[in-house]
């Protein structure tokens, strides 16, 4: 479970301080993120009423932020900055993120901007063809199951985002896992599974864009190297838990 803490500090500041307020904040914004505490930060302004401001900073906990970032070199240059501006604080409090978070219907999912059940289809088609081709991977995927290939395309699509088909007709993330079990994958083999993907997801016409291949490689690059870890001679089941959802700009935490 995540121990991060979200810090919400409300100022008032006059207009005729507000260039000089955010000059302040620009300086002090250069200290935060060389902390190794921090993991972001933003500075808003109130549109209804322009002398309202609040800075949100996300700090990997309460402690860090108390114990690691205010007893660091970095904190007196930081509040040398915005001494000036306390006394114009109106709350400054930690907050836990709670579960009842999402998007909205205007960021479309990487599964629709993939272009839906189809393209993740068309990507496993070519990407198993690859790989029965191939010197290093048939030997690992010998034997698979005629509708291999639709499986691997359902886990996809619902890990970017799509119907929940996965886990409906075969589990979840324990069912995948399973197929891992015992067979000894090397990071050789990993290393091609993750580009003969991307030559797949070229052929197969996924979009190029690089957001979305960011994204893209991102979650192969997590994905296989936890079949690479469940397969080895060591590995344990993992507890049951669902598929993981993939999002821009994000990484599911595993929990084993």
């Amino acid at each position: 479970m995540t121990t991060e803490t979200v810090e919400y500090i409300r100022y008032r500041i006059p207009e005729d301080r507000s260039a000089e307020f955010l000059s302040a904040y620009t300086r002090a914004s250069a200290l935060l993120a060389a902390a190794p505490q921090c993991v972001d930060f933003e500075l808003a302004r109130c549109e209804e009423d322009f002398e309202h401001y609040v800075l949100r900073i996300t700090w990997t906990s309460t402690e860090d932020h108390m114990e690691g970032f205010r007893k660091s070199d970095l904190f007196p240059d930081f509040l040398a900055e915005i001494r000036p501006y306390i006394p114009s604080i109106q709350e400054m409090r930690h907050y836990k993120p709670t579960t009842v978070r999402g998007t909205g219907s205007a960021v479309p999912t990487l599964y629709d901007w993939a272009g839906g059940a189809e393209a993740f289809a068309r990507l496993t088609s070519v990407f198993y063809d690859k790989v029965r081709a191939d010197d290093l991977l048939a030997p690992v995927f010998a034997g698979l199951a005629p509708d291999h290939a639709e499986h691997v395309a359902l886990w996809l699509a619902e890990v970017f985002g799509g119907p929940a088909a996965y886990s409906e007709t075969q589990g979840g993330h324990g069912h995948m896992v399973a197929k891992h079990m015992g067979r000894g994958i090397t990071e050789p083999q990993r290393r091609r599974w993750v580009n003969l993907i991307q030559d797949a997801a070229d052929e197969a016409g996924l979009p190029a864009d690089a957001e979305f291949r960011s994204a893209f490689l991102a979650y192969v690059e997590w994905g296989t190297r936890l079949a690479v870890y469940f397969s080895g001679p060591d590995a344990k089941p993992p507890a049951e838990q669902p598929v993981p959802k993939w999002t821009w700009g994000s990484a599911p935490p595993y929990q084993g």
